[in-house]
């Protein structure tokens, strides 16, 4: 029987704690409120953003696929409003080359490998 995720959480919080502590963040600053991050479950995916609060949690959280040319196609728009789901896209479209080198470095292949 394996437990999900959330469950794992009420159980034991530190759980949680050690998890967001292991997450790569693009940047140590937020964006519309939301930090820009990937996550460990993401293995062998093109490159993408996680959008979400303090928590870094997935639950809620938005994600974006980058595209070459830094344009996104949300996935998952999470909790964002409108206006933050432009501004992050925009911000994501002006940063993505350096978001990329973040994101690849995480793998002596060039991609994260959680």
């Amino acid at each position: 029987m394996t437990l999900s995720w959330q469950l794992w959480r009420t159980i034991c919080p530190a759980i949680e704690t050690v998890w967001t502590a292991r997450i790569p963040k693009y940047y140590d600053f937020k964006i519309c409120g939301y930090y820009l991050y990937f996550t460990a479950h993401c293995i062998v995916e093109c490159m993408h953003v996680h959008a979400s609060d303090a928590r870094l949690t997935e639950g809620g959280s938005a994600k974006f696929f980058v595209r070459s040319g830094g344009d996104t196609v949300v996935q998952d728009r999470g909790r964002l409003s409108d206006h933050e789901l432009s501004v992050i896209c925009r911000f994501i479209k002006e940063n993505y080359r350096e978001m990329y080198l973040a994101w690849s470095k995480m793998s002596e292949q060039g991609f994260f490998e959680g």
